[in-house]
């Protein structure tokens, strides 16, 4: 087993930032051979999701649905004011487990690894630990 961490710095209060590129640099970096890579966000205002990547306006709308179902002006009781991004966090997940081959992860034509910031902006991490494949 192999592990590292990735830093996120985010600069709106929400936005889904892609991680794909710097997690396979991290993973590669460390030497990982083909397995199943699980990827976390230790954070409870932010998520990670997979999702499509091609177009820009898939992230965006993603974003503006989860205002619509969890209302930013609802009258929470949390006193820190970021009941919403607790909420959304729920709702997208803090993990995500993906295969590891030939130097890649194993996703769809359009699929990529998103971070996402609820209640930014912030410096956030992203712990990734691979389970290598026995030979």
């Amino acid at each position: 087993m192999k592990q590292g961490r990735v830093t996120i710095t985010t600069r709106r209060t929400m936005e889904l930032v892609d991680i794909t590129s710097s997690l396979h640099h991290d993973i590669a970096q460390a030497g990982c051979g083909p397995g199943l890579c699980h990827i976390s966000s230790p954070h409870t205002t932010a998520g990670i999701t997979i999702n499509e990547g091609a177009d820009p306006a898939v992230a965006r709308d993603i974003i503006a649905g989860l205002k619509k179902i969890v209302p930013l002006d609802y009258p929470f009781e949390h006193g820190e004011g970021n009941s919403a991004a607790h909420i959304m966090t729920s709702l997208t997940g803090i993990s995500v487990q993906l295969f590891y081959d030939g130097g890649s992860f194993q996703l769809g034509t359009w699929q990529r690894i998103f971070f996402c910031e609820f209640d930014g902006p912030r410096t956030r991490g992203v712990r990734w630990l691979m389970v290598e494949e026995r030979p």
